[in-house]
């Protein structure tokens, strides 16, 4: 199946390569370096990941924090939810070797890579939706998931917007239901994933991507699916891309 026809209008693929495979770099590259900072996205994009992926929750006071988590315990030196501290208290918060809690605007001012923001918090739909309008990034970033009422809220905000649903545990009906918000991706767990489920969405029209693959093995196994790019922690699996064609 010529992978060519997943290009959608406007979508901003840095070469024709990466029309055949991308790369995705998780949370940055959080194998690497601390995971959603800015250091993590200089990274990935000095590695030459084709995308790069990143979470968002909304702060107390309404900011895009740039977190995977809705606590800040596990990757910062503070306690407690992201929702009940405002923009200027989680900065004081070390996200990791000195990294401060960036907030959605500054990333996409930092790199220059086509980004993939995911929704964490369904909350947070509405004020993605008004910062890539505001700014005419619908073009560059693609709305992911694993809500489906967050994408069909961004859709109906955003006409025209890129979407991809995220899921975990999921049975071949995941393709309706990405179908049912307007995705034009699916990115999963590559432990679940199956031939007869790649080859259902390939029909259906939309691109599928696998997480996280971060050896050898499980980037074999993402080619002979025939997924169109995977999430990766390590800067390594960009490299290995082309011996795996």
């Amino acid at each position: 199946m010529a992978r060519g026809r997943y290009r959608s209008a406007g979508t901003p693929y840095r070469n024709e390569a990466a029309l055949s495979f991308l790369t995705i770099g998780h949370r940055g590259m959080m194998g690497v370096e601390p995971e959603n900072t800015l250091r993590s996205f200089a990274r990935a994009e000095r590695e030459g990941l084709d995308v790069i992926e990143l979470d968002l929750h909304l702060s107390k006071d309404g900011a895009l924090v740039v977190m995977h988590d809705a606590d800040v315990d596990r990757t910062t030196d503070g306690t407690g939810p992201i929702a009940d501290r405002t923009l200027a208290e989680l900065r004081e918060l070390d996200a990791g070797d000195g990294e401060r809690i960036p907030v959605f605007e500054e990333i996409v001012d930092a790199v220059r890579a086509p980004l993939q923001a995911e929704i964490k918090d369904a909350a947070a739909a509405r004020a993605l939706a008004e910062v890539l309008r505001a700014r005419d990034l619908t073009a560059r970033v693609e709305v992911i998931s694993f809500h489906d009422a967050a994408l069909a809220t961004v859709s109906r905000l955003l006409p025209g917007v890129r979407t991809a649903l995220v899921a975990e545990h999921y049975g071949i009906d995941v393709v309706d239901r990405a179908l049912a918000v307007g995705a034009s991706a699916l990115s999963l767990d590559i432990r679940r994933l199956t031939l007869e489920l790649v080859e259902r969405a390939h029909t259906a029209g939309l691109r599928v991507l696998g997480w996280t693959v971060n050896t050898h093995d499980q980037l074999r196994l993402s080619r002979g699916l025939g997924l169109d790019g995977v999430v990766t922690d390590f800067p390594e699996i960009r490299r290995a891309v082309r011996f795996t064609a």
